[in-house]
Order: C-alpha cells, then sequence, then structure tokens
C-alpha cells in the first residue's frame, strides 16, 4: 500500500491517507481527506509542503510517499455562516428596527427594561437590549 503523508495548515502533526497505486490524483484525495475529517461545504488547497508549490488541477497526480499541507477556503457561491461579535460599541444606535407596529417598545425603552422577555419588541432589539445591558458592568463610565 502506498501513502501520501497529510496535514493541515493549522495542525502541527501529519496523518497518513493509504491507496493503492502509485500515485493519487488530487482530486480523489481531496474527496477521501474530506470524507476521513468530515469535512462539509468547504474546498481543499493542496500545495507540497517542501516548496509551497500549490496543486490547481484536479487531475494532477502526487506521487506515494509525498507530504502535502491542506489549507481549508469556504466553498465558491456559499455565504459564510461565521458570525463575529463586532466589539462594544459606544451606544446603542438610535435607530430602532421597528416593523411598523406601533405597540413595539423602541430600543431606548427597551434599555431600561428589566424583563426583556415578557418585553413587547422585536426579537433583533430585545438582542441588541441584552448585549448593550450584559456590558454594563464593565464599563462604569455609563
Amino acid at each position: 500500500m502506498s501513502c501520501v503523508h497529510y496535514r493541515f495548515q493549522s495542525r502541527l502533526t501529519y496523518d497518513s491517507l493509504q491507496f493503492e497505486g502509485l500515485n493519487i490524483t488530487v482530486g480523489e484525495l481531496k474527496r477521501q481527506i474530506m470524507r476521513r475529517e468530515r469535512l462539509k461545504f468547504c474546498q481543499l488547497k493542496i500545495s507540497k509542503a517542501q516548496t509551497d508549490e500549490e496543486y490547481t488541477d484536479d487531475d494532477a497526480l502526487i506521487p506515494k510517499n509525498t507530504s502535502v499541507i491542506i489549507r481549508r477556503v469556504p466553498a465558491a457561491g456559499l455565504k459564510s455562516s461565521n458570525r463575529r461579535f463586532v466589539g462594544h460599541q459606544a451606544g446603542p444606535s438610535a435607530k430602532s428596527s421597528q416593523t411598523g407596529d406601533s405597540s413595539l417598545l423602541s430600543l431606548e425603552q427597551l434599555l431600561k427594561t428589566e424583563n426583556l422577555a415578557e418585553a413587547k419588541a422585536s426579537e433583533e432589539d430585545k438582542l441588541k437590549a441584552v448585549m448593550y445591558q450584559s456590558s454594563l458592568c464593565y464599563y462604569s463610565s455609563r
């Protein structure tokens, strides 16, 4: 059995992938790694470990006993589902995201409400108020 040694760019150790024959195509290596690592909705960029030369053609052959480095990149055409907290802002925006219902509380009123779970407001405004209220103890200037 032949093998290719691979590691993800973020890892320190190499794993081995066994296959039949003298070489394996880049496309087949990607499929086997994605199946083995249980990866979904991403593309893999494969480059030689010694020269950092990237394999761009899925039909290119990788000889046995080669070491490669794998990078995960978001799949083309898919939106990233990662959301990041941007940090603490100076204060809430004065604009409230009301849906036109006048019975909903404004964001300013919501910031002073103690029981946000039962407050009559949109979910978005409730979440903004929760984020703002939870950070008040860290900023004593407010």
